[in-house]
């Protein structure tokens, strides 16, 4: 297992000052599960380049496991391709051989450190899931160039077809600290294996190691779900945590898992009877100004905008990106005048004090809540129902018991990969009751789509008056 960086830096030697290895000497680093070696293939004034080469002791890396590697009965937990690609082994190599790099410490020079430098890591093998497009999707957005070669099976038997291994080559003007920091992470998200169990612990690194670039990337869910590995419900909170902590909103995977989801209630339509539904409630309670509070792609919006009754409509969401499709959906740059000053758009979060989502006659919550930890939903109800005060608010959200009847979701899954929970009827109830008692509404219980004798209906609403 090879890791090789070069830098044309001049004085390019500098490099060993960087990683607080002597370009001159070959040095041995003892590890749990075998050797670490840190050589300089080349040194020179415009040219240096280190190797950290790793040699695992397969018997070493069993020994005292309660839980091994797959097929720990037999001889693969001997045999297998740990020794030879890029894993979670080098991450740990990384942090332990070049800690002082990965920290962006340098004693001789620290301005340096801080300092873009132009840089290339080779990995000689490196596992893909995904492929090559992942590769890129996960290094490019991070600035380098990737250059990746698919390996075959064996070279003396050419008919054996490719691998799912990768020689790869990144190259970009970076801090050394970054480079290391980005292979720290990203390396064990393209494997599909770790060799330690992974626990709480994992879920700061990931948090410390991708601070100042994780929230913002593009496959940043993904990343924490691989890094996270088998460990879904700690995926979902270094993902909230993310979201929280640097204003960036919603997965871009939860996109695609909120298509996933419209594609479940399509047989009944579910989607457009519940617009119909909100729409039935608003026009009732005589709203004429409407604040769609977590408005996704302005499917609602575009509804209440056709209805003259409505004569002024906000968006608002936490993702920009997920503003731009609403935009686009409503067609705003092409209103003609009068519709267009009857509706604006707006990022905000629903968990924090915004004066600009008050004074509407009604505010919309349209599947939105189940989005949300437990514990976010205090902040809410003060942010919505204290303070925004609406003389309506309607709220939808699923009807966990109706899943038994969707055919395609398996028992124990959420509709939405990214919902922290979905209620009961009588759990939704209880805190829809307690949300009007604390603040002065009263509220009553509407079912959405076709109603189950013994398990309701599939979307459950509630309508606050005060």
């Amino acid at each position: 297992m090879l890791l090789t960086i070069t830098t044309t830096h001049e004085p390019a030697t500098d490099l060993g000052y960087l990683l607080a290895k002597n370009p001159s000497r070959c040095q041995t680093f003892e590890l749990a599960w075998g050797q670490a070696h840190v050589f300089y293939p080349e040194a020179s004034e415009d040219r240096c380049t280190a190797a950290l080469l790793l040699d695992i002791d397969p018997v070493g890396l069993v020994r005292g496991r309660r839980q091994s590697l797959p097929g720990s009965a037999t001889l693969a937990q001997y045999v297998n391709d740990r020794p030879y690609v890029a894993s979670s082994f080098f991450s740990v190599a990384i942090a332990q051989v070049y800690g002082s790099g990965l920290h962006g410490r340098s004693k001789e020079r620290p301005e340096l450190a801080e300092t873009a430098i132009p840089l290339e890591a080779r990995i000689p093998v490196m596992p893909a899931r995904g492929g090559e497009p992942f590769l890129r999707r996960l290094f490019e957005p991070l600035g380098y160039e990737v250059t990746a070669t698919r390996l075959e099976l064996d070279e003396v038997f050419p008919d054996w077809g490719e691998s799912a291994y990768y020689a790869v080559t990144l190259a970009g003007e970076t801090r050394l600290q970054d480079l290391l920091t980005h292979l720290y992470v990203l390396m064990p998200v393209l494997d599909h294996e770790k060799h330690y169990w992974v626990s709480r612990d994992e879920l700061e690194k990931l948090l410390a190691r991708g601070e100042g670039w994780l929230a913002t990337h593009p496959e940043r869910d993904l990343i924490a779900q691989r890094y996270l590995y088998r460990q879904p419900r700690l995926a979902r909170e270094a993902i909230a945590r993310l979201i929280d902590e640097d204003g960036v909103d919603p997965d871009r995977a939860g996109e695609k898992a909120a298509r996933n989801e419209e594609a479940l209630e399509e047989r009944i339509s579910l989607a457009d009877q519940r617009q119909g539904s909100v729409l039935s409630a608003l026009r009732e309670a005589g709203a004429r100004s409407v604040i769609d509070l977590g408005c996704g792609e302005g499917k609602l919006l575009r509804l209440l905008l056709a209805d003259p009754q409505f004569e002024r409509l906000a968006g608002v969401d936490v993702s920009p990106r997920t503003l731009e499709f609403a935009s686009r959906r409503l067609r705003m740059e092409t209103l003609p005048p009068l519709k267009r000053q009857r509706i604006e758009l707006f990022q905000g979060s629903l968990t924090y004090r915004d004066k600009r989502f008050s004074g509407y006659d009604a505010a919309c919550l349209i599947e939105v809540i189940e989005h949300l930890d437990p514990s976010r939903l205090v902040a809410l109800e003060r942010v919505v129902f204290e303070f925004a005060r609406p003389a309506h608010a309607i709220v939808t959200t699923p009807n966990v018991e109706y899943n038994a009847l969707f055919e395609n979701l398996p028992a124990g899954r959420f509709r939405h990969g990214d919902h922290r929970f979905e209620w009961t009827r009588s759990e939704f109830q209880t805190w829809a009751e307690g949300v009007a008692e604390r603040n002065g509404y009263r509220v009553r219980f509407l079912p959405v789509g076709p109603v189950h004798e013994k398990l309701g209906a599939p979307t459950q609403m509630g309508v606050f008056s005060r």
